[in-house]
């Protein structure tokens, strides 16, 4: 049976096709339609349409920017507002007369590095997605797990501080607020005065304050993640998203997260993730 996968993003959407023992046989990258969701109804289809051309036999999985609610069956949590409230699952269903499965981005990273990547052989599993929103995913045994309500990884909107920073989905203090890409350059920019991509700040170690910006990144990271291991006590965690790249997370954010930890013994490997920006096309056709 050969796997379709679909990476729908806020600017690009790709496509991918795997045989049976998930080799790639064809892949192709399209921009996303903004704020039209008619247009991505329609680009997905011929993404699909294209992928399946000379093909009888076939699942489609999506990775999509939110999740479906499991109340009312609509996508929410998107990034891709015009996606919010809107019957995605269902009306793609129709237009391609095929039964889907569709999952988050944190998922279906998780389920990619946990079967294809750095976290492969691993029963327990917790992907983390640091860029823009902080989310996360938990794969047991090969298996998303998703929780009573699909909210299972939701560690972005765990409370770090109460009465913190106030965060887009009604209360404060959440981990997003302080780890995302955007919350830590705009501290950056509290701190300094200097309005900086992350990217810049991280070698901006001459400035007088990069240690202490830097150190509560540390703090905020390490408490964060050491709550994640006290509940679910995961065999291994892979980071992913841009956030993924700073070297120091490994090192000294890895000390932190352990120093935190309700045990006398800590030893969770935190890894890199092995696919890159491919996981969530990946974790796609491995839905099915």
């Amino acid at each position: 049976m050969y796997k379709i996968g679909i990476d729908l993003g806020g600017t690009k959407t790709e496509g991918i096709l795997l045989d049976d023992s998930l080799n790639v046989i064809q892949r192709t990258r399209i921009s996303t339609p903004q704020n039209n969701y008619p247009e991505i109804i329609n680009q997905i289809t011929f993404l699909v349409n294209g992928l399946s051309k000379n093909i009888k036999d076939f699942t489609v999985g999506i990775c999509t920017p939110g999740t479906i609610s499991t109340k009312t069956g609509f996508l929410q949590n998107s990034n891709t507002q015009c996606l919010i409230g809107m019957p995605l699952k269902q009306d793609l269903e129709k237009k391609l007369n095929k039964k889907i499965l569709m999952e988050n981005d944190a998922n279906c990273f998780a389920i990619s590095e946990a079967n294809m990547g750095s976290a492969k052989n691993h029963p327990v599993v917790f992907g983390v997605i640091m860029g823009t929103g902080v989310g996360g995913g938990i794969v047991i045994n090969g298996q998303i797990h998703h929780g009573r309500t699909n909210i299972a990884g939701e560690w972005g909107h765990h409370t770090l501080h109460q009465k913190g920073n106030k965060c887009y989905c009604g209360k404060q203090g959440c981990v997003e607020t302080y780890i995302s890409g955007p919350a830590l350059e705009l501290r950056w920019e509290e701190m300094t005065g200097r309005k900086e991509s992350l990217s810049e700040i991280i070698k901006d170690f001459e400035v007088p304050q990069f240690y202490q910006w830097r150190q509560e990144f540390l703090d905020n990271f390490g408490t964060g993640l050491a709550n994640v291991i006290d509940i679910l006590d995961p065999d291994v965690i892979v980071l992913g998203g841009g956030l993924s790249n700073i070297d120091f997370l490994y090192s000294d954010g890895a000390k932190n997260v352990y120093e935190k930890v309700f045990s006398d013994l800590v030893d969770t490997p935190i890894l890199k993730n092995s696919l890159g920006d491919s996981a969530g096309v990946f974790g796609a056709a491995l839905l099915n």
